[in-house]
């Protein structure tokens, strides 16, 4: 591991300062991804700015009825939280599906959003990765690539991203919030994750050195009848080969409301919008459950070993809407 500075930073404009004033500095919360990085030398960072003890840890009502949610938050707080659990389960079901106890109770908000994908070639060094080393090359494209990306991949990364949490968050439109030298800004989930293109080593819009401070989750009444459901190739701990997080309002059978985001599929949490658009105002069957399924993954394109995630995730899709409409209807 390469030698490192250390900094605690006391308040939100110095830790701003700190991240600012080099681009090789890092912000440290959980640590739970980057300490590993470091390990590993994907990670070089000249140093570490601790921001565990900032104010940035609160979870709390917002006027217009939404939730928000602070930085430094635990995975394992915000899965605990009974207004998330009450108005959210979806996303409270996605933390607890994403990683250990142990891990969730160190791990925070900010740092899940910025977790870095777990494709073996970007985790070894000694292998080329576009990522890691712009301009190197890709060698999932013909090498190991069972778990990666059937949508929105080039042929520069198929890489996916690996965050359980990230997909409810997209599932229900929020917004990120940050801090930098010339003051705050936001930016809609939907926005925060670039396309992974010709520059996949550019993962998020964040503008350099800034700080993310918090997440604001709007007042979604569908929420309230939500899922999340993950594939794994174990039953314990392990990161997803597919994953749904869905929410349904079924009236009078009738699909009034959906929302729809797809997990470990590209490198990025995938928004339905397709499968979305299929679902609302169409009768609650099944049929139109596969019908929106067919749709969003049509645009699917699968490697030689990762096909069988098309058929994973249209099965998945159905399934979840299935179970969602019918919890609607008692």
């Amino acid at each position: 591991m390469r030698e490192f500075g250390y900094q605690r930073a006391s308040d939100v404009a110095g830790a701003v300062a700190l991240l600012g004033a080099d681009p090789d500095t890092r912000p440290l919360g959980g640590g739970t991804n980057l300490v590993d990085l470091m390990k590993t030398g994907v990670e070089r960072p000249a140093r570490l700015v601790d921001i565990r003890e900032l104010p940035l840890d609160d979870i709390e009502s917002t006027p217009e009825g939404g939730l928000r949610i602070g930085a430094t938050v635990t995975n394992g707080d915000l899965a605990a939280h009974p207004e998330v659990r009450r108005r959210y389960p979806a996303l409270a079901q996605a933390v607890l599906a994403g990683a250990s106890g142990q891990l969730r109770n160190m791990a925070t908000v900010g740092g899940n959003l910025l977790q870095r994908t777990r494709c073996g070639y970007f985790t070894d060094v000694t292998q080329p990765c576009n990522k890691r080393v712009p301009g190197s090359g890709c060698p999932a494209v013909e090498g190991d690539h069972h778990n990666h990306a059937v949508l929105g991949a080039s042929e520069h990364c198929v890489a996916v991203h690996p965050s359980d949490m990230a997909v409810a968050l997209t599932a229900f439109d929020a917004v990120v919030h940050y801090e930098t030298a010339a003051g705050a800004g936001e930016l809609p989930l939907g926005s925060f994750y670039l396309p992974v293109g010709e520059t996949p080593h550019r993962e998020t819009a964040l503008p350099p050195g800034a700080l993310i401070t918090g997440v604001t989750l709007p007042p979604v009444p569908t929420a309230v009848n939500s899922r999340y459901r993950k594939v794994r190739e174990r039953a314990s701990y392990a990161f997803a080969i597919g994953s749904v997080a869905a929410a349904l309002d079924v009236q009078d059978g009738v699909v009034r409301d959906a929302r729809l985001a797809l997990g470990a599929v590209a490198s990025r949490p995938w928004r339905a919008r397709a499968a979305e658009r299929v679902l609302i105002g169409a009768p609650a069957r099944a049929e139109t459950y596969a019908a929106a399924a067919d749709a969003e993954l049509t645009a699917a394109r699968p490697l030689p070993h990762n096909a069988y995630k098309v058929t994973l995730m249209r099965n998945l899709m159905v399934a979840v809407l299935t179970e969602l409409a019918e919890e609607a209807a008692r």
